[in-house]
């Protein structure tokens, strides 16, 4: 059996995406119920060299929108990075969910040999389709979603790892 590159980054972005809404909602249930200050969540590190919460959710939503555009030579869409609460960071969420629905399987498949070039200050690196995909796009989505559950999850919102996984 073959995988598409469709299959492999489309439904999984959108699944964990999905999780990380019903996160959110968990976060906000919890704050409301414990009277916490709206602002300490969104900010919260887990060490002090650490991005905040909302930068990590930021940068699941980038690296997410980031390959299927790059993968269906589409504009990369550009949010503002000026989410301040939980509701903000769930909006975020959902334009990055909506985004990627935008793009069909025709434009992604076959990308496989597709030069992917990521230029960081004056570095360029360049990788094809699925060495970007599966070597760095989807590991560092996953690294961002996972650390904004272990933000969460650290400050007592009561999720676990089917809210993580979900359904997929």
């Amino acid at each position: 059996m073959n995988i598409s590159m469709y299959q492999a980054s489309v439904p999984r972005f959108l699944n964990i995406l999905g999780n990380l809404s019903g996160i959110l909602d968990k976060a906000q249930a919890h704050v409301d119920a414990k009277k916490i200050d709206a602002a300490v969540l969104p900010n919260y590190r887990l060490f002090p060299d650490m991005l905040p919460m909302t930068t990590q959710v930021q940068i699941a939503c980038d690296a997410a929108k980031g390959v299927v555009a790059r993968l269906a030579g589409v504009e990369i869409p550009v949010f503002e990075d000026n989410e301040k609460t939980l509701a903000d960071l769930k909006a975020r969420v959902a334009k990055t969910t909506a985004f990627i629905k935008s793009v069909n399987q025709r434009q992604i498949d076959g990308t496989e040999d597709k030069e992917i070039v990521i230029k960081r200050g004056d570095k360029e690196t360049r990788y094809n389709g699925m060495q970007f995909l599966l070597g760095h796009a989807l590991p560092n989505f996953y690294f961002h979603v996972t650390t904004t559950y272990n933000i969460l999850r650290h400050n007592g919102v009561e999720i676990g790892k089917r809210d993580y996984l979900g359904n997929p």
